[in-house]
């Protein structure tokens, strides 16, 4: 079972960070690491994870944290916000785990109504959809475990469909079409 939910975590396209009560990351899914590896994860997180866990010490959770526990951030060199959403689980732990969501640009458009008036494969919408979120080439071919060349090829393809010749221009265009409708 515990690889089944290994297999799960690794698929989330959501990062997963699982803090033990010493503050040690005890797990930290695929999307998460990728996370890490781009941006320095905000000194709140920790701070507040230290605060959830007094608060379970000492009985007190749920007054101390009443509702559910959110942090919003813009990070330096993301031109995203981000939301850290805290939960708390005392079985079998207790531990506190943070889901990292990127307020992502693709988010602000219908993929399904572009990939329809690009003609675009289901695998070029998810290319496009992962160039519009700032992803490099080597970015994109790790998350879909596919060669950078491949990404390169659907990328011309996106780009012959879509009638401009790079990533900026097809921002533009599909913002403006967005913002047109």
């Amino acid at each position: 079972m515990d690889d089944v939910i290994r297999v799960i975590m690794d698929k989330l396209p959501i990062g997963v960070i699982v803090y033990t009560r010493k503050l040690n990351q005890y797990y930290t899914n695929r999307a998460a690491s990728h996370f890490l590896k781009r941006y320095f994860l905000p000194e709140e997180i920790p701070q507040l994870a230290r605060r959830i866990f007094d608060a379970l010490a000492t009985a007190s959770l749920h007054s101390s944290f009443p509702g559910e526990v959110y942090l919003c951030r813009r990070l330096d060199g993301s031109s995203s916000n981000w939301i850290f959403k805290f939960f708390v689980s005392e079985i079998p732990g207790p531990f506190v785990g943070v889901f990292i969501i990127e307020e992502r640009v693709s988010q602000k458009l219908d993929m399904n109504e572009v990939r329809k008036q690009l003609r675009l494969t289901r695998r070029e919408t998810d290319i496009l959809r992962r160039v519009l979120d700032g992803l490099k080439n080597a970015e994109i071919a790790e998350e879909l475990e596919i060669a950078e060349q491949t990404v390169k090829d659907h990328l011309s393809n996106i780009y012959l469909k879509s009638g401009v010749e790079n990533r900026f221009d097809l921002a533009r265009l599909l913002m403006n079409t967005a913002g047109a409708s």
